[in-house]
């Protein structure tokens, strides 16, 4: 099982991948030229598009999101071993919201747990692996 610190690295990594084009979207949209307000519309689009694609499509597919693929991670089903797939993956991370529901207490979970795994993992029956 993955280790709780390359997991938050992988996190991070993701996170970057949809934020920057997000937090440019949000700087352009605060400027007070309206003629911006499209182009941060757009990268705003961008943002969510990369977060949908690397976190539902990508790591449904493969089981690694960039983040998890740069630090040797593997999201995988606890009988099979194997991919997700979108959908499954999509209700995994709709589950993360336990994880963060009790003072983000489900995220550190992986910390003392046999098997790392948060509350999510645990509900949806998958394992971080380190490849």
């Amino acid at each position: 099982m993955a280790a709780w610190p390359n997991r938050v690295g992988g996190v991070l990594i993701d996170g970057l991948i949809a934020g920057v084009p997000y937090g440019i979207g949000s700087a352009l949209a605060s400027s007070n030229n309206s003629g911006l307000s499209i182009v941060a519309l757009i990268f705003y689009l961008i943002g969510i598009g990369l977060g949908i694609w690397n976190i539902v499509i990508r790591q449904g597919s493969t089981g690694q999101t960039v983040g998890k693929q740069v630090l040797g991670l593997k999201l995988v089903g606890a009988e099979t071993g194997q991919p997700l797939g979108a959908g499954k993956t999509f209700v995994r991370q709709l589950t993360h919201f336990l994880d963060g529901a009790a003072c983000y207490i489900g995220y550190l979970w992986p910390l003392w747990d046999d098997k790392r795994q948060t509350f999510a993992d645990k509900i949806n029956n998958t394992y971080v692996i380190k490849l």
